[in-house]
């Protein structure tokens, strides 16, 4: 399917999402979020596809909410916040439901919802040149995009805090050593860096990363106990998979597995 605003491609088990609004900062408005929306939904059921890697056409990675859309898009700003605001959400539950590996790859500046957009990822990589900044307070706007439920998650309330009440903006060394991110790179090298690490989680075994994902989702609100039970669980689950099994007969025989993502 031909998109206007992004583009989406699958091989070898690699989906990757490019964000392609350029010229408009890869700013979002209703129909890039309904595209969003789309692709984000067809990795969540696509049996083939074993990583997903999101990244961005022009200087920017995402300079968040259209607010020509916002201002223009519909009868008042509210009506057209709200709608943009519901339409990215689902678009963002469907990414934070994908049960394989999410890589980001941030070029530019991530600011407002292209900031949740890129720490809803379960990798985030970053070139030098990169930004983070919530920008919201700027305009007089609260955070959407899930941010105020991931960024005390990632980086602790108090920073958390000081970002959003501040609108705190951090380089991509300061975003690093904050926590919010894994990985500075080179400029010159983030896309070889980014594809790298993505195509590595797709040729691995996707159905015991599928269970980290959803251990790691799990595990704020369990016990030591009960996480320890879903472990178990999940632990013998994916030994007798295809994957599990060929992953245990290479170990004993020292040689190198091949998984399938079964």
């Amino acid at each position: 399917m031909n998109y206007q605003y992004l583009t989406f491609t699958i091989e070898d088990r690699l989906a990757t999402i490019t964000l392609n609004r350029p010229k408009a900062g890869n700013t979002l408005n209703l129909e890039f979020s309904k595209e969003l929306e789309d692709v984000t939904r067809l990795c969540q059921i696509n049996k083939d596809i074993g990583a997903v890697l999101i990244n961005a056409n022009g200087p920017l990675f995402c300079g968040g909410g259209d607010l020509d859309y916002m201002v223009n898009g519909e009868d008042n700003v509210e009506l057209a916040l709200k709608k943009l605001a519901d339409s990215l959400h689902v678009g963002f539950a469907s990414i934070a439901r994908i049960n394989v590996p999410v890589v980001a790859a941030v070029n530019g500046a991530a600011a407002g919802i292209g900031l949740s957009l890129a720490l809803i990822a379960d990798i985030t990589i970053a070139s030098e040149k990169a930004v983070f900044v919530p920008a919201y307070t700027a305009i007089g706007v609260s955070p959407d995009g899930g941010l105020t439920h991931m960024l005390p998650r990632i980086i602790g309330k108090k920073r958390a805090q000081e970002m959003l009440l501040c609108n705190r903006k951090l380089s991509a060394q300061e975003a690093e050593s904050w926590g919010m991110i894994n990985q500075v790179t080179n400029p010159d090298e983030l896309a070889d860096v980014a594809l790298k690490t993505a195509s590595q989680l797709a040729q691995g075994p996707t159905l015991a990363l599928a269970s980290i994902k959803s251990l790691l989702n799990a595990s704020s609100t369990q016990t030591m106990e009960s996480q320890m039970h879903l472990e178990g669980i999940a632990l013998a689950a994916n030994s007798v998979t295809e994957d599990g099994q060929a992953g245990i007969t290479a170990f004993l025989n020292k040689t190198k597995p091949e998984f399938k993502g079964r």
